[in-house]
This record gives structure tokens, sequence and C-alpha cells, in this order.
């Protein structure tokens, strides 16, 4: 925590550093405000670790030095919409998205003051040149990081590590509390990914023998989505893998009520089939 005058800048080593207040929820008296002192914007080179992060799978957080940041809402938008861009977005295209009920012009003048409000608490966090805005590299984004990974397990690309740690890692929801057009459509993509790399890495798990790890993939899909037929069929391979018959079937009779009571509907024949030995002629 910065001591004496908090609006005295500093220089390190040639960095020049500022005041940003922080606010410490986890006090045990409540909120806690400090006054820390970060680097400027631009006064980091390019080799320098990045002090902030941001998480959206449980809400929005931006932290620097592991300590949250109070920031507008406007700038927490802007933070966010980038973070879901898969590539360099333009300055109108975003004044437009996050301001859709807005004129052009006052569009775009929030965006610029959304901007200001972002640049000015430290190191660079979006990058706006040649019109077009982007994160910085060294912004780590939770949801991007997911992501990745979920992707990886689609693709059979993920190490034998990443694998382990994988099904803890796949959880959350993308800005749960947020109801934005573009935030719907994105949380709904992102849980679609999640859940398929669930049901990938359960079967990955399956086929390697790490059946307990398996079975825990399989689990965190279907509490995830309890109408979904496909996860409840990796279970049940996994249970039949450990050999655990009776669990593979209670459950299917378990899944089979529910789509009878829900939706009205039976399980598939593909599902059926995994049971159709275990069940009394």
């Amino acid at each position: 925590m910065a001591s004496g005058d908090a609006s005295v800048t500093r220089t390190k080593h040639d960095v020049r550093f500022h005041p940003v207040v922080v606010v410490d929820e986890r006090h045990p008296r409540g909120r806690l405000v400090h006054v820390v002192t970060l680097p400027e914007a631009g006064g980091l080179d390019s080799g320098a670790s990045h002090p902030a992060s941001l998480c959206l799978l449980t809400g929005f957080e931006l932290r620097f030095g592991g300590r949250p940041v109070a920031l507008p809402l406007s700038s927490q938008r802007v933070l966010a919409f980038l973070s879901v861009q898969e590539r360099p977005a333009l300055r109108a295209f975003v004044a437009g998205s996050l301001w859709l009920d807005t004129p052009e012009e006052r569009a775009n003048a929030n965006l610029r003051s959304a901007l200001w409000r972002l640049n000015r608490l430290g190191p660079r966090l979006v990058d706006g040149s040649n019109g077009n805005l982007r994160l910085t590299s060294g912004l780590r984004v939770d949801f991007q990081e997911v992501s990745s990974l979920a992707r990886s397990v689609l693709d059979h690309r993920a190490s034998v590590e990443d694998l382990s740690f994988a099904e803890v890692s796949l959880s959350g929801n993308l800005l749960p509390q947020w109801y934005d057009d573009w935030v719907v459509v994105e949380r709904e993509r992102f849980r679609q990914l999640r859940l398929h790399a669930l049901e990938s890495l359960s079967e990955q798990l399956t086929a390697m023998g790490r059946l307990g790890q398996a079975v825990e993939a399989a689990l965190a899909a279907v509490a995830s989505e309890p109408l979904r037929e496909s996860a409840h069929r990796v279970l049940i391979k996994a249970y039949l893998a450990e050999g655990n018959r009776g669990e593979a079937l209670l459950h299917f009779r378990g899944f089979r009520d529910l789509l009878s009571h829900e939706l009205g509907v039976e399980p598939s024949p593909r599902m059926a089939e995994l049971v159709r030995e275990l069940q009394p002629q």
C-alpha cells in the first residue's frame, strides 16, 4: 500500500509509477480500499511481466497484483467485449455493439471515455492502433485460457498434465449476471464448447484407464445440463469401464425417468444400447 501523499508520481529505473485505488473484498472488516503504485501506461518495456488479470467466469473482476480494481461499468463492458473477440475489432463496431440504442456520435464518445478510464489505471490494457481495438497481449483472461484448453481437449492436443486438471478448469459460466445480447450469445457458445470438452475429456480419460477422473468429468457435464443425453452416455461408459454395472443401469433408469417427466420422451436407441445386456429379459 502506498504511503504518504497518494498523488505523488514516483520513478524507479526509468519506469514511472502512479497511484491506483484497489478494493480488498476479502478483508474481515468488509471492503477495504488501498492505494497502490503501479507502472504508468506505456511505462513497461515489452519484456516486463503484466500485473493485470481479468476474470469473466464467475462474474467480472479485474485484478492488479492479485487485488481487485474498482472499474466503471462502461469500462468493464469494453474489456469484457474485447475479451470474447477472436480478432481486433473496429472502434465503430465496438461502440455500436455496446451502445446499441445510442446515436453514433454519443456511442463513440462513450467508448472514448471508457478507454480513457481503462488506460489511466496503469499498465495499458487496450491497444487502439490502426483504428482497431484489442486487449494487450500481457493481460491474462480466464475465459480465453479456458476456451483454449477446451479446444485443445476437443482436438486431442491436450497434454497428460492438462487432462489431469481440465475437469476443474472447465467450470464456470461467462458473466452469469450480465444480460446484454452479445453476452447471452457468447455465454451459450462457451457453454456448448465447455460441455463438449468435458464429454471428450471423459472419453479420453476412460480410454487411458483413468476412470475416477473420467467419472468426475462426466458428472461435471451432467451437472451443467441434466437433460443432455450425450453427457449421460459418457458417464455410463465410464461406469461400465469401472465394472460398476449396477451404477450404470441405475443411472440409465434415472435419466430415462427424468426425460419422461420433463420432456415426455425416451432415451435414444444409442443410449439404450449401452445397457441393453444389463436389462432383465
